[in-house]
Formats: structure tokens, C-alpha cells, sequence
């Protein structure tokens, strides 16, 4: 518990902050391109996350959003760098606690993931875009609820869960996977029990 949030800003985890932010870049525009009914852009924060701890997995996140928004002149992907940051956060909060140890705990922390995304989004949603998503499935899922006569803040709640929950649910187990198929020596090179740098 007490290497939580402990950071070391040596050159491995200089090196996978950008790899990170380009692998979340190329999930976001393969979801885009191919017109998917999820994000996958946070494959990438969850193993900054995973591997450097949330800290690391925050930056990522952020990082991401910004660059992306940046660069592709897509306004919606700016406001939601909060939501990446709480994600990229979750992921490695959940990893320091063993929960990416086995494919089960695996599942539990890409709901933490979710439920993280689903909590800072919605608010979001509601304030900038009156309770939409801008995802198909999801978009669906509050029109029905907004035809059905439920309040605003509910339909959008139940527009993210539609997307988010399913989303980190795929882009975890990619990542349990991945972190898997590492080497060890690899892997080694970012536990909190190393020689470790804080950030204050």
C-alpha cells in the first residue's frame, strides 16, 4: 500500500510515456477509421498504468488526449483529458493493489476503469453536449431513454455505461495480455519496489 503512488522518472518510464501515447493514438484512430462503437484509446494509459504506476498512467492519459485533440482538431477529445487521466489512474491504482496479477482480477480492475470513466464523463457529457456521447450505441441507448421521459443525467449515466464499461473491458484484457507476453526483465525495470524517485 505504501508504494501506491510512489514514482520513478528513470529513462524506462521516460521511454513509455510516448510509446504509451502513440499506442493510445493509433487505437483511437483505427476505433475512428473503421467507425467502431468504442473508444479504444486508453490501451496505452492502462499499461503506463499498469507499468508505472498511476501516476505514470495519468500523465499518459492526459498526454493523450491533448496531443490528439491537438493535432487532429478534434475539440471533443480536449475536454475529456480529465476522464483519461482518472483512467489511466484507476489502472495502475488497481495494478499496484494485484489486480492485473490474474485474468479475474484483470476483469475486476477494467470495471474499476470503467466505472472511473462512467463517473467523470457523465457530468461532462451533460454540461457540454446535453447528455450525449457522440458514440453510436450509446447515443442510442439515451435517446430511448430520453423518449422513455427519463431525466437527462440518467440517460446520459446509462449512455456511458453503454460504451465505457464494454470498452475498458476490451482494452484490459488486451492489456492483461500484453503485460503477459512481456519479458520479465522487462517488466522488472518499473516495480515499485525498485529504486524509486518521488515526485516532491
Amino acid at each position: 500500500m505504501k508504494d501506491l503512488f510512489k514514482t520513478k522518472f528513470d529513462a524506462a518510464c521516460i521511454v513509455l510515456i510516448p510509446a504509451c501515447i502513440g499506442i493510445n493514438y493509433l487505437g483511437k484512430l483505427f476505433a475512428s477509421v473503421l467507425k467502431l462503437p468504442l473508444w479504444l484509446d486508453s490501451i496505452g494509459t492502462c499499461i503506463g498504468g499498469c507499468l508505472g504506476g498511476p501516476v505514470i498512467g495519468a500523465v499518459c492519459g492526459a498526454a493523450n488526449n491533448l496531443i490528439y485533440g491537438f493535432t487532429a482538431g478534434d475539440n471533443i477529445t480536449l475536454i475529456y483529458a480529465l476522464t483519461s487521466l482518472g483512467i489511466g489512474a484507476a489502472a495502475g491504482i488497481m495494478a499496484r493493489l494485484g489486480f492485473m496479477k490474474t485474468f479475474p482480477k484483470a476483469i475486476i480492475t477494467a470495471c474499476a476503469a470503467g466505472l472511473t470513466a462512467v463517473v467523470i464523463s457523465t457530468p461532462l457529457n451533460v454540461i457540454f453536449w446535453g447528455g450525449t456521447t457522440g458514440n453510436v450505441w450509446g447515443d442510442a441507448v439515451f435517446a430511448a431513454t430520453q423518449a422513455a421521459g427519463m431525466p437527462v443525467f440518467l440517460g446520459s449515466l446509462l449512455d456511458e455505461i453503454v460504451v465505457d464499461v464494454p470498452d475498458k473491458l476490451i482494452t484490459l484484457i488486451l492489456v492483461y495480455f500484453i503485460l503477459k507476453g512481456l519479458p520479465k526483465k522487462l517488466t522488472a525495470l518499473y516495480e515499485a519496489d525498485a529504486e524509486i524517485e518521488r515526485l516532491n
